[in-house]
């Protein structure tokens, strides 16, 4: 290092880097690049609430390492798989499994037990290294996405990660065999390969990005032209020729691109589209840069002992930031950490990385494991492993044993809703509560096999249609269309008893985050107005006997709950067709889990609940709404979710709420008889019994 330096001082300002970047065979710069997208990792996490960018960088600083790696072993003629795979496992598994199995242990003294599930399904993902398709799957499902931020949900990037280790190997490996019978040159197949990679993985992931931008971001596929790039550059770097001055320029473009990136962009629903272009140029000008020998280049400022040291611990830092980050703010209760909560959080991450780093990263990277049996390893490999995956399968069975239940809807000592019609308190201490929490993540709507369909419209997004039939031969008492977002799906809970006993026939029309409305602007997304365009004509179609629909938004603190305009426009034109409606007044949100809560601080806590008044107007808004039309009535049920004075998390022995907004279906269920009866009155079905006095 010290003869480099001395050299560059020699070399003229304008002077090419090429004899320089020759001699240089460890990049100290690139572990300050690794430093720096760590740190804008964490801190963005951390203080921002915001996606960095610095993730895309490590893809990139993989593809460059392993491929310049592959390409010279290609080049002397023989890949070695084993020893490569081991060293692998050498040096990923101990701290990804260090700390996962830290968390988990913490999770099961400290996490909501609804969450125990899913936390258990997400440590096997972790630790077998597919947590990206678990995420990616439950980011397509709406009805996974609400049991609050995963403790194992940083472990997505490093399951792409230990993909990519997996599969290039073998990808170079092939191309090493395919050019020897055709004398073609390793380095020029390799770079096609690479582009062509490079090229459709990128207008993949532009084109998911578009349709699908959750599932895009965590789908491998759409992150290979990351990997793809830094390979290119690896085959190429050293034939790159750049002036000094203009190396400086670009390293310093390269690390204020990449600290601004996530300021700049909507990282977390941007990427990984050709947005994500911007770390990926950003890295790459840091490394094009290389060691420009000049006291104000970037280069000096990411190989200082600081960034380096930094650099060496990034992958512990990764791995400790986000459960230290949730793990506190769980237990303080808080969404935000604030300036000195961060520090802490920062500064036991540090704390942990260091003794990670020393103290069970470095021993086994540095052990005789691997070098004295060939596959020592490997073994070394299952034997962490089948403990973290044995015990996940243990967790998540016993939690799903814990989650089981039965309810009947007329249990006297779970009366839920009904215990408000008789004038009864909220909670008897002397009867459990259902659902059990565990079982909270499961109770949406239920149906019968066969009754579901879902449906890719022509943004290939998911719609639920589902249909409860009377039994063959059995004419319809009536027919009844329920169309909307997850308050409508939840609402279905009440509907479909109903159905069943009357016969009736009952089609549920849902899509996630999209209310039966005729708005064309934000916050209703294009998919939304394509959705509620065939919606509408699949309703004039089946003409029912009503539409039963959402009628007001945001029943929570700091809002005043209203009737959209775009609800009565949609209204009106069922009004045209002939179609009668009815609107159901939302339930409460909360800014806060009222089910978690009452975990932590007791059934029949005060904390828990909110005073009615913070929520609900005495006149519900669609009263005064201008433009109602003759066909609409409309079906209050505050008086289900709030007593006179508060809206509690408990009522008649059973959870109301799954989440912050959602209600669970054992409490809709013991609604039915309710949403019966004021459907006879808004409709004026004199075959259903009336409602009792109020």
């Amino acid at each position: 290092m010290t003869t480099l330096r001395q050299s560059s001082r020699e070399e003229s300002a304008s002077a090419p880097l090429s004899s320089v970047r020759q001699q240089r065979q460890f990049r100290p710069e690139l572990q300050g690049l690794r430093a720096l997208a760590a740190g804008l990792v964490v801190v963005y996490h951390v203080w921002l609430g915001r996606v960095s960018g610095g993730v895309d960088v490590f893809f990139f600083v993989s593809g460059f390492l392993i491929t310049g790696q592959l390409f010279r072993a290609s080049v002397r003629g023989r890949i070695e798989f084993r020893p490569f795979w081991g060293r692998m496992f050498k040096r990923l598994f101990p701290a990804a499994l260090t700390v996962i199995v830290v968390s988990a242990g913490v999770a099961l003294l400290w996490l909501p037990e609804h969450r125990w599930i899913q936390t258990a399904k997400e440590v096997l993902a972790s630790a077998l290294y597919y947590e990206n398709w678990q995420l990616a799957a439950d980011s397509t499902d709406y009805l996974a996405q609400h049991s609050g931020a995963s403790i194992m949900q940083h472990f997505w990037s490093l399951s792409i990660q230990g993909q990519f280790y997996l599969v290039w190997p073998l990808l170079i490996g092939a191309l090493m065999l395919l050019v020897r019978p055709f004398g073609w040159s390793m380095r020029t197949t390799l770079l096609t390969v690479l582009s062509l990679l490079f090229a459709g993985s990128l207008a993949y992931s532009v084109w998911l990005t578009e349709v699908n931008q959750p599932l895009a971001y965590f789908h491998s596929g759409t992150r290979v032209w990351e990997f793809a790039l830094g390979g290119l550059l690896a085959l190429t770097i050293d034939r790159v020729v750049l002036p000094r001055w203009l190396a400086i320029v670009a390293g310093w473009l390269g690390v204020v691109g990449l600290a601004s990136c996530g300021l700049v962009l909507q990282v977390g629903t941007m990427f990984p589209g050709y947005v994500a272009l911007w770390p990926m140029v950003s890295a790459l000008l840091v490394l094009l840069a290389g060691a420009t020998g000049s006291r104000v280049g970037a280069d000096r400022f990411l190989s200082s002992r600081p960034l380096i040291y930094l650099g060496n611990i990034s992958y512990s830092l990764y791995l400790w930031h986000w459960p230290v980050l949730l793990f506190y703010l769980l237990v303080r209760g808080r969404s935000e950490v604030g300036l000195v909560g961060g520090a802490g959080v920062i500064g036991l991450s540090l704390v942990l990385s260091v003794v990670t780093y020393h103290f069970v990263e470095n021993p086994v990277r540095d052990s005789k494991i691997g070098v004295t049996t060939r596959w020592g390893a490997y073994r070394f490999a299952v034997l962490v492993l089948v403990p973290v995956i044995a015990g996940a399968v243990v967790w998540q069975n016993v939690s799903i044993q814990r989650a089981s239940f039965e309810f009947r809807a007329d249990d006297p000592k779970h009366p839920g809703a009904q215990v408000l019609t008789a004038g009864k308190p909220t909670y008897d201490p002397r009867h459990s509560v259902v659902p059990p929490f565990g079982a909270l993540p499961g109770q949406w709507a239920s149906y019968q096999p066969g009754e579901c369909r879902e449906n890719p419209v022509e943004d290939e997004a998911i719609v639920r249609e589902c249909r409860v039939s009377p039994p063959d031969g059995v004419v319809p008492e009536h027919r009844i269309v329920v169309a909307g977002d997850s308050h409508v799906w939840q609402l279905s809970s009440a509907l479909i008893p109903i159905a069943r006993e009357e016969s009736w026939e009952l089609t549920v029309l849902h899509r996630a985050g999209c209310p039966l409305t005729a708005t064309e602007t934000a916050p209703i997304t294009a998919e939304c107005v394509e959705w509620n365009r065939q919606t509408l004509a699949k309703i004039i179609e089946l003409r029912p006997d009503a539409v039963v629909t959402m009628a007001t938004r945001n029943v929570r603190v700091g809002l005043t709950e209203r009737t959209p305009e775009g609800y009565v426009r949609q209204w009106q034109k069922l009004d045209e067709a002939g179609i009668p409606v009815v609107g159901v007044r939302d339930n409460p949100r909360f800014d806060f889990d009222p089910s978690a809560c009452v975990q932590t601080q007791g059934l029949d806590a005060e904390q828990c609940a909110r005073p009615r008044r913070e929520l609900y107007d005495e006149v519900a808004p669609y009263a005064a709404m201008p433009g109602v039309p003759a066909n609409t009535s409309f079906v209050d049920l505050s008086d289900y979710f709030c007593t006179e004075t508060t809206c509690p998390p408990v009522i008649g022995n059973v959870l109301v709420y799954m989440d912050d907004n959602h209600v669970t279906r054992t409490y809709m269920q013991t609604l039915s008889p309710i949403m019966k009866r004021e459907l006879a009155v808004a409709l004026g079905w004199n075959d259903l019994p009336q409602p009792a006095p109020r």
